[in-house]
């Protein structure tokens, strides 16, 4: 049986790990003006939260909203700093070690040595193993409707409840959770919604792998996919899969979701992926067009050197070092101040 969480909560609860909670929080982040105004005082500050962690008075603050368009629009909501620094506090004292290694092999978001390259990676080769051993065989892919805003906060802390049996963790997870009154839905701007995201959709995972024995079945937060031999086979297990994720985690699939031949490939984590080829999405192909022509302009402006426009371009280069794109390279890297 899983190890349960109990007696935990003051076990952890130490000025030294608030501060590596800290440090951690501020990387890459040291030169915003509320993390320098944080750390001239930071003994301060630290000291205060581990008083109202301790004698339990903390309580969330609000949250800032703004919107990005990269990959999609959505809807950030921002916590304050003192507040991240909980969020991960929790996640490393109580949620990481405690959850993780419960999971399936084959879902990848959020997971050390498990990222979106990786996941499109083993996609590939259950396509390949499914070509080799049934020729033909069909894929179901599966996006959820909204998912972070239709999470159900009740479900969410009663599957937490299953495994935390320590009052302390609980009341420190419950005020997160319901920092927002809503009884549904996670702010995506949290590092705590994005292990309770993987915590949810779990009950999903260990759904589909142990009560449907699928073998080939790889999921990416709300993307997931299948392969099977029969197309029969497949539609019965949409159905099923619909089914459970209605009925306990009060989720729906959305228009995305649907069932293809395996000739057609699948869109997975960036990627149009088939047996033999890993090429770039379209909107992938735009969004990095689209920023190198800004880069190339800031630099011919003397606004931008060649080095820090080459950092900028170090997630392109690692999201095109799976793909086959020797031609898109040559066409839109030529200029020698982006090789």
């Amino acid at each position: 049986m899983p190890k349960t969480i109990r007696n935990e909560y003051y076990k952890y609860l130490t000025y030294e790990n608030l501060m590596k909670a800290h440090q951690k929080s501020q990387l890459g982040k040291t030169t915003r003006r509320n993390i320098i105004k944080f750390n001239l005082k930071k003994e301060e500050y630290i000291m205060w939260l581990y008083e109202k962690l301790k004698d339990k008075t903390y309580k969330h603050g609000g949250y800032t909203s703004f919107y990005v368009t990269e990959p999609k629009l959505r809807k950030i909501e921002a916590s304050s700093y003192l507040d991240r620094i909980v969020h991960r506090w929790c996640v490393d004292s109580f949620l990481t070690n405690n959850f993780i290694p419960q999971f399936i092999q084959t879902t990848y978001a959020n997971i050390e040595n498990r990222g979106m390259h990786r996941a499109a990676i083993d996609v590939q080769k259950g396509m390949k193993s499914c070509k080799k051993k049934y020729g033909e065989y069909y894929i179901l892919k599966m996006d959820i409707a909204k998912y972070f805003a239709n999470i159900n906060k009740n479900k969410l802390f009663e599957i937490l409840k299953r495994k935390i049996k320590d009052e302390n963790v609980l009341w420190i997870l419950k005020e997160i959770i319901y920092s927002k009154r809503e009884e549904t839905g996670i702010p995506i701007g949290n590092l705590t919604s994005q292990i309770f995201a993987n915590i949810y959709y779990n009950e999903a995972d260990q759904f589909i792998k142990n009560k449907l024995k699928v073998k080939y079945y790889y999921r990416y937060m709300d993307d997931s996919v299948i392969l099977m031999q029969n197309k029969e086979d497949i539609k019965k297990v949409k159905q099923e899969i619909e089914d459970f994720i209605r009925d306990e985690l009060y989720l729906k699939f959305n228009s995305k979701t649907n069932i293809f031949k395996s000739q057609q490939g699948v869109n997975f984590c960036g990627y149009k992926i088939n047996e033999y080829r890993m090429k770039l999405r379209v909107k992938g192909k735009k969004h990095i067009k689209k920023a190198i022509k800004k880069l190339k302009l800031k630099i011919k402006n003397g606004e931008l050197s060649s080095k820090e426009a080459k950092k900028y371009l170090c997630g392109y280069f690692g999201y095109m070092k799976y793909a086959n794109v020797h031609n898109f390279k040559k066409l839109y890297f030529e200029d020698e101040n982006l090789q």
